[in-house]
């Protein structure tokens, strides 16, 4: 289990996300939610030790990360980012890229690899693209590529910065009721989404992050209550019970929370 304790982080020694302290818990997904530039990303990456932390302490399954290898860091959690290269090489090729931490240099991938890249593209929809070159696929079409690969490392905890971006309704969707099936097999699922209908409606916690700070965290229906993902936004919120459960809808435009 990855847990951060008041983890200040930025650039150039300037804090972008301070002093957070949050537990990404296997079997739940947690939504990070905010406006643009709150430091949602910037708190992912530095989870990971992509991005050293100016303050506080990150532990990964209650160890110090900074004791941690790259490589040990890889084989406990995934990470795909939001945006990223697309390489000259076929999608069945990139999403084996994600097994490089369970092998030695140089790279020779088993059967067992090959067998888990094979499940992790069909998972995401995504396997009649294997032979397919990256740079021939639409955006949403390398998303699920990209997602794939991150499934491929086989983590325990796995972090996704705007998954369902460049997919339409239907995909998303599909991505969402992926991350139910990670979570429900006793995985640690984050993820960062910036549309707040979908994370009020598939998340078990949502973190609100604000001005580089946690200003709420808890279940969906608890922060909706409590109103402060509205001044947040900067929009009203609405919802109604379905036959499918509660749904959530926007509402007008109003004054954010300075």
């Amino acid at each position: 289990m990855l847990e951060l304790k008041r983890v200040s982080a930025g650039y150039r020694g300037s804090p972008v996300v301070r002093g957070v302290d949050l537990r990404f818990v296997p079997g739940r997904i947690l939504v990070l939610a905010g406006p643009n530039g709150c430091g949602k990303s910037t708190l992912l990456r530095t989870a990971l030790g992509l991005q050293p932390r100016l303050e506080g302490s990150i532990l990964l399954d209650g160890v110090d990360l900074n004791a941690l290898s790259p490589r040990q860091i890889a084989q406990k959690a995934a990470f795909m980012a939001q945006s990223r290269s697309v390489p000259d090489i076929t999608a069945g090729r990139l999403v084996l890229h994600g097994r490089f931490p369970y092998l030695s240099y140089p790279r020779h991938y088993q059967k067992q690899d090959r067998e888990i890249a094979r499940q992790a593209l069909q998972w995401t929809g995504g396997e009649s693209l294997a032979e397919r070159p990256m740079k021939e696929l639409s955006g949403g079409q390398q998303q699920r590529v990209y997602l794939a690969m991150a499934l491929a490392q086989n983590t325990e905890t796995i972090l996704m910065d705007e998954p369902t971006a460049f997919l339409d309704v239907r995909h998303q969707l599909e991505v969402m009721s992926l991350a139910r099936r990670l979570a429900d097999e006793g995985k640690a699922v984050v993820m960062v989404l910036h549309d707040l209908c979908l994370a009020l409606r598939c998340a078990d916690r949502i973190a609100l992050v604000h001005d580089g700070r946690l200003l709420d965290y808890g279940k969906p229906e608890a922060l909706y209550e409590r109103g402060l993902l509205e001044k947040a936004f900067g929009v009203s919120l609405g919802r109604v019970r379905t036959a499918h459960g509660i749904q959530y809808y926007y509402g007008d435009i109003k004054e954010e929370l300075s």
